[in-house]
């Protein structure tokens, strides 16, 4: 995966990009899902199975380092453990995320060319589709598209875009 990012023509590529975000090479298959408002790659997506046929449940991949910067402050902070207890009162939120279950299995269904090798893991990599271990997974599923209450509340709560475009750091220019 290479290319221009966005419109923005800094040289570099999507592939080397997105690596140093994550700090690692993403596994393979993967495509860029959305981008932030500097037009660097937020999300990436995979099928459920990977080139070497590992199967692969998280179809959705957090990469600003922002975000995950974010999500891992409030992790820290006791968010996950507070939003796995309001799941089991709050009957509302407790079907929005089995909707957002539901929504997640159909896209990498979709992703996977119709099948989906791992049909049984539902949600941030779990059987147990109201569980909440993972804030950066619900996010990244809020990113693409997919209703994910918990995703779409803590985007709320931060700002999506970081203020000093950080990613620019991460490209390389042939030029230089």
């Amino acid at each position: 995966m290479s290319g221009g990012i966005g419109g923005i023509s800094h040289g570099g590529d999507v592939a080397e990009l997105v690596a140093a975000q994550l700090g690692r090479n993403p596994r393979d298959p993967w495509r860029v899902a959305a981008l932030c408002s500097h037009g660097f790659p937020t999300v990436i997506v995979s099928p459920g199975l990977l080139h070497d046929g590992t199967p692969f449940p998280t179809y959705a991949w957090l990469t600003c380092p922002h975000l995950v910067e974010s999500c891992f402050e409030a992790e820290s902070a006791g968010a996950t453990a507070e939003w796995d207890a309001r799941v089991f009162v709050d009957s509302d939120l407790a079907g929005r995320l089995l909707a957002a279950d539901a929504a997640l299995r159909e896209a990498r269904r979709a992703e996977s060319g119709g099948t989906d090798p791992c049909r049984d893991i539902g949600l941030v990599g779990q059987k147990r589709p109201l569980g909440t271990k993972c804030l950066h997974a619900h996010v990244a599923l809020a990113l693409v598209g997919i209703a994910d209450p918990i995703g779409e509340s803590e985007l709320g709560r931060t700002n999506p875009a970081c203020k000093d475009a950080r990613c620019v750091s991460y490209l390389t220019d042939p030029g230089d």
